[in-house]
């Protein structure tokens, strides 16, 4: 599978990181934090427009101060916010508070009342989608209403436009008011999806038992999916397509933190596609843009380059035996 383009509508959250600096430092005894954009979504739209891609993202923010350090960081990062809105009232932007240590790690999430479950039908029918090459968005916007039924109208409209949908599960537990709640409806967008990506205990929980992750990774492609990448930690992953199935290891590095790697890897894997790598060249250089993202400090600043990328590739030992 190829993407037509590098250029990606993403419909999900953009928020704010703190970092307990110097790097780690532990939260409680910090007394310096580094603030950097969070939010999965905006994190990938940052990795792909690194990578040389372009991307806007579709959501809401807090009409506050912080709203608008999230909006300050799309526009460095150059990422179109046309479809970016300021949400009053006692709406607040997602925080995350995320320690860079690997030993004892802490990342502390505030995300009650979160500006961007506030997206309506009317903010997504609002794109073009005509204008990009395909739709990406993460398992957060499905968490509850409207911005739910948005993210479904925004999938019926973009699959109308001839988009690939690409689906990055990011189950969190703490933003569903059930795991049945979650189960039914993250089975549902991944039915509609041409590309997902999630890890073990994401497919299992979809599933309904751990145990059968990966015959739901396998059912999905049954069903439709053009590439669903099932991965395992440190065990690498297992890529499904229609055609093939195969598994890829991992690039070791000095990690610094556990998080960020998802995103990354995301970015990464697009953008691998839209330069027309084949699947399998495509998720080593997701693997190798995680490596490198948990080895740096942040999420969004720590993304990598396609000149870093490809320098680390050159300079390191391979990924481990699949």
């Amino acid at each position: 599978m190829r993407l037509a383009g590098k250029n990606v509508v993403i419909i999900g959250r953009a928020g704010m990181d703190l970092y307990p600096d110097p790097p780690g430092t532990k939260t409680e005894e910090a007394t310096n934090f580094f603030a950097c954009l969070g939010g999965s979504s905006a994190n990938i739209g940052v990795a792909i427009t690194k990578l040389g891609g372009q991307a806007a993202l579709v959501t809401r923010v807090a009409d506050d101060a912080i709203g608008r350090f999230a909006c300050n960081q799309l526009d460095h990062y150059g990422i179109d916010r046309t479809h970016v809105h300021a949400q009053g009232g006692e709406a607040r932007n997602s925080l995350a508070v995320v320690e860079t240590r690997i030993e004892d790690h802490q990342s502390v999430i505030y995300r009650n009342g979160a500006a961007d479950f506030a997206m309506t039908n009317a903010d997504v029918e609002a794109v073009d989608y005509a204008a990009y090459d395909a739709l990406i968005t993460t398992g957060t916007v499905f968490a509850a209403e409207p911005s739910r039924s948005a993210a479904f109208r925004g999938f019926e409209l973009a699959k109308a436009a001839g988009l690939p949908l690409i689906f990055d599960v990011d189950y969190r537990p703490y933003s569903w008011p059930s795991p049945e709640v979650a189960a039914e409806v993250y089975s549902r967008a991944g039915a509609l999806c041409d590309v997902i990506v999630g890890n073990d205990e994401e497919f299992g929980f979809m599933a309904g038992d751990y145990d059968q992750g990966l015959e739901k990774a396998r059912e999905l492609v049954g069903g439709g999916a053009q590439v669903v990448v099932y991965k395992m930690g440190e065990k690498g992953a297992i890529t499904i397509t229609p055609g093939r199935e195969f598994q890829t290891g991992i690039y070791r590095t000095d990690a610094l933190k556990p998080t960020g790697a998802g995103d990354s890897f995301m970015g990464g894997f697009v953008s691998g596609l839209a330069d027309g790598l084949p699947v399998h060249d495509a998720v080593l250089q997701g693997s190798a843009a995680a490596a490198m993202v948990v080895a740096r400090v942040g999420c969004a600043p720590a993304m990598p380059t396609q000149a870093e990328i490809d320098e680390f590739r050159a300079g390191h030992s391979g990924p481990t035996t699949a």
